[in-house]
């Protein structure tokens, strides 16, 4: 684990899945290592109402039922696309999900423009080919015909982003559960490769990408469709934003405390510039950023880092804004000019009526702007 930059979660989270399949006599759907119960409480959390002897910590923050319906949607014969903007944690409950279901999140096909088909199906080992031809053994596998040789789950991101030729050949995969390789001897049975019990595909499609590459009907009738949420409550940014600054913490051993009033500076900060992105009348008026806990979770990783390396080892609301304008102003001027209507028009005045933290992030942000501008 400490010589990996980030291990998957099938093996930060080894012990606990272990534990929890040695105590899980719930039934199980094909050949999962655990429940559908036991996998929502090692994604959500445990209660006392469990009756566990120890405690099981939230991982994803998010509404129960979300998580139930993804369950249940991998239980049956159809996929899984999880659909939001940028930063909702998608990938990361995608991740989680696998994890508990089969101890592999790895088998991932990253979709873009330049995604094939050879990404989701197979490709040949060309040496091989031309010294011993073609053969299951020149073959190389996709992560997804992987997942279906195992049993397992396979996972597609960003699926809005490939092309539709690539989009259709999964359509196939979801359909009739089995690939054909018509390159092989179709006298033999090594021609087609099928889905074992357990297998399926969560994927992931990014909400602002509408209009990219959009789905087919015929795709879209064989996934469930769960929608998360951007985090508007204030109380659950706050616990998404506190787990990852502490995984982070851990991670580069920092000794380095967040202050709970600079943990509410960000937060209402994000609260008031998502609210003018909302009230904006054109696109030059908002944030090229999406402003999502995602975004949060950055700034401040930036601010303790800055803060640990070349600071005093002490976070302070000033760090705390040059991290936020350095991360969120990617347009110059238009997001600069945003920043600093905010900052006028928000900050200031809330800096002479609260006081606290408020008027040295005010110092920091202008300073900041003024370096970019």
């Amino acid at each position: 684990m400490s010589d990996l930059l980030r291990a998957p979660a099938e093996l930060k989270y080894a012990e606990e899945l272990d534990w929890l399949e040695s105590v899980d006599d719930n039934p199980k759907p094909f050949s999962w290592r655990l429940s559908p119960k036991m996998i929502r409480l090692f994604i959500l959390g445990s209660e006392r109402s469990d009756g566990l002897e120890r405690e099981i910590p939230q991982k994803w923050f998010g509404d129960r039922s979300f998580v139930e319906r993804a369950i249940v949607t991998l239980a049956s014969d159809r996929g899984l696309l999880l659909i939001g903007d940028p930063g909702t944690g998608k990938s990361w409950l995608a991740e989680l999900l696998a994890a508990a279901i089969c101890r592999n999140s790895t088998l991932v096909v990253q979709g873009t423009a330049g995604t094939t088909e050879d990404h989701i199906k197979y490709s040949w080992n060309v040496s091989m080919v031309i010294a011993k031809g073609q053969s299951r053994e020149s073959m190389i596998p996709s992560p997804i015909m992987t997942a279906m040789e195992t049993g397992a789950i396979g996972r597609f991101e960003e699926l809005t982003r490939s092309t539709s030729d690539v989009q259709d050949a999964l359509i196939s995969i979801l359909s009739e559960k089995y690939i054909s390789v018509p390159e092989l001897d179709s006298d033999g049975s090594d021609n087609i490769v099928f889905a074992k019990p357990g297998f399926s595909v969560i994927a992931t499609a990014n909400s602002r990408d509408r209009g990219v590459n959009d789905l087919s009907s015929a795709l879209k009738r064989r996934f469930n469709f769960v929608r998360i949420p951007v985090v508007t409550n204030k109380k659950s940014e706050a616990e998404i934003v506190r787990f990852r600054t502490e995984e982070l913490l851990r991670r580069h051993q920092i000794e380095l405390d967040v202050p709970p009033t600079l943990l509410d500076v960000l937060l209402r900060s994000f609260a008031d510039l998502r609210a003018s992105a909302a009230a904006a009348g054109s696109e030059d008026e908002k944030l090229e950023s999406a402003l999502s806990t995602a975004e949060q979770i950055g700034v401040l990783e930036d601010a303790i880092l800055h803060s640990n390396f070349f600071g005093d080892r002490a976070l302070t609301a000033r760090t705390l804004a040059s991290s936020l304008v350095g991360s969120l102003a990617r347009r110059e001027p238009e997001d600069l000019a945003i920043l600093n209507k905010y900052l006028h028009g928000v900050v200031e005045p809330r800096s002479r009526e609260e006081g606290g933290s408020w008027p040295e992030f005010l110092d920091g942000g202008r300073d900041a702007i003024a370096t970019l501008s």
